[in-house]
This record gives C-alpha cells, structure tokens and sequence, in this order.
C-alpha cells in the first residue's frame, strides 16, 4: 500500500510511527498546502491528514486513493459528498482524548478560579520573601465544592467533566444544543436557565448551525458576574470580540480558552488588546494533545489502515 501523511507535524514530531512501514510504503510531509496536495498525493492508496483540506481540487488526480484517514474527530476538512461518489472511505477518530480534555478543562478553571498567575508572580517577584504574614489575602478565591456547573455539549468529554466536577461536589446542570440529547443522570435546563444560574459553564460542543455564535454579548450579560466560561468546543462558538469586552467591563469574572476563531492565532485578535490579561487564559489547541492521547490516536488510524489493508485481499 502507498500511505501519504499530508501534515504529520500537526501530531507532533515526539511520536514513533515506523510500525506504519509495516503497513507499505511510507511518505510524510510535516505539512501541505491545498497547492501542494494533487502532486503528494497522485500515486497514494492511503491519505493520513488533520486539517488538510480533502476535496476534488485536491485529491481529483489521485486515481488509486481508497481511505482517507482524520487524525482528529471533527471532519469538516473531508467533501464527502465527492468521496462518496468516488467510492473513497473516510474514517475519524473519536474518544481517544476524553481524559486529556477533562485533564485540561480543570487545569484551565483551577488557573482562573485560585488566581494561580497573580500568586505565582507574587512568590517569584520576591515580594513573599519580604512580607510580614505566612499568608496573603490579596486575591481572594472560593471553594468549587457547592457551585453550579453548566455544560454546553454532553458528549463523551461533557459527560467526564460532569463527573468529575460532581467528584469536587459540584451540582452540574446542561444544555443541549440540538435538543435531541437527553439524559436522566443530570438536570437539563434550557440555554437562559443556564447561562443565569451557572458559576462556571464549560463547552464540549461541536461546530455547527446550533453553536457557531452561540456565545455573543446578549448571552454573555445573562451570566453571573462571578462565572467563569471556558471553551473546549470550537473556537466560532464564541463571538471573540464580545468575549474581550465582556472580560474588560466586568460582565464575567474570567474565561479559560482552548480554542480560538484562527488558529495560530490572529495578529488581530481581540484578545491581545485585552486589558484584565489576568482574567484570561488561553492554551494553543492542546487539550487533546497529551502524548498518551496522541499515541491512543495513531493506534487507532493504525488499526484502521490494517483493518482495509485486510478487507482487499
């Protein structure tokens, strides 16, 4: 088989894939443009991609191609319509990350919620060496024992995050944006219900017509003064320039941000204009990327590419 890694950086250079060798023969490309696809991938059989865009204009001449497979869950990137016409399979992948994202969404609230950047700062600046009291009160924080957890998206990650959040004795509440999932195990409440009554509100959600903007200045002003958003879905579910006000004028105390409009960041971002910068965290799109999440991921498209390799013969 001619297996063709279209933009092998995209999951990371710390990973051993020379088992695919076993597999046939083996080209990699740390990264390709739309421009750059028809030729890399004219003889391939097997297409192994993240963001790369999977279209007629790009993979029209690839007259051999039988599997496409997405190094991620999401598959806006693939024109399916096309590869089904062509008779071309396409697999995702899904759940290998669910632990790393838990992981992280903790990370991110517990940096906002116990002002973590403002103490750090107040040891290394040497100020605790010279201060009078064991302690400092400066900025004060509350327990996450007794608050009100919102979910935005109760899929595999949202479902984690609610017990978890459950396990720190929060009382979890979620809001389905299709409306076709339901679940008897938390309080489902529609989207003002939680928005107002929600100390911390965390998104798990997919990009699609239901969520892109779903979080703008009108839902933002029927938050809580004291809440705390943070985002783990799609970066397009946040109006980001709403968000930077938001955080500027008080309207929220903080948001922890793994996601992003574009992505590397824009140099026109809002968010670098941002005044309250303590109230802010953002992480470049690493909550999936643990290395035993990364590695979780490559066995399964593995596993995949073995599984057709067998279907042929």
């Amino acid at each position: 088989m001619n297996i063709v890694f279209l933009d092998r950086k995209s999951i990371g250079d710390d990973l051993d894939l020379s088992s695919f060798e076993k597999l046939g023969k083996v080209t990699m490309y740390d990264f390709t443009t739309p421009d750059e696809a028809p030729e890399r991938v004219k003889d391939a059989e097997v297409i192994v991609i993240n963001k790369v865009p999977i279209n007629e204009k790009t993979v029209g001449n690839a007259k051999d191609l039988k599997l496409v497979c997405v190094t991620a869950t999401g598959t806006n990137n693939l024109d399916k319509e096309y590869l089904d016409r062509r008779s071309i399979a396409w697999r995702n992948v899904a759940g290998y990350s669910t632990e790393t994202v838990t992981q992280h969404t903790f990370s991110l609230l517990f940096y906002l919620l116990e002002h973590m950047a403002y103490y750090d700062e107040y040891v290394k600046s040497e100020r605790y060496a010279g201060d009078r009291l064991f302690t400092h009160f400066e900025n004060r924080f509350h327990e996450l024992s007794g608050m009100t957890w919102g979910i935005i998206g109760l899929g595999a990650i949202g479902r984690r995050v609610a017990e978890v959040a459950e396990a720190f004795g929060c009382k979890v509440q979620y809001f389905s944006t299709s409306g076709k999932n339901h679940t008897k195990d938390y309080k489902e409440v529609n989207f003002e219900e939680l928005l107002s009554t929600s100390d911390i509100i965390s998104i798990h959600a997919p990009l699609d017509e239901n969520t892109e903007g779903l979080i703008n200045t009108a839902a933002l002003q029927k938050m809580k003064k004291s809440a705390i958003l943070l985002n783990l879905g799609r970066g397009p579910i946040i109006e980001e320039e709403d968000l930077a006000a938001a955080i500027d004028n008080d309207v929220i105390a903080g948001a922890g941000l793994d996601v992003l409009s574009t992505e590397p960041m824009s140099p026109d971002s809002p968010f670098l204009r941002i005044k309250n910068r303590d109230r802010l965290v953002i992480t470049p799109h690493i909550a999936w990327a643990s290395i035993e999440a990364r590695t979780r991921l490559m066995e399964i498209i593995y596993e995949q590419i073995e599984e057709f390799r067998k279907g042929r013969i």
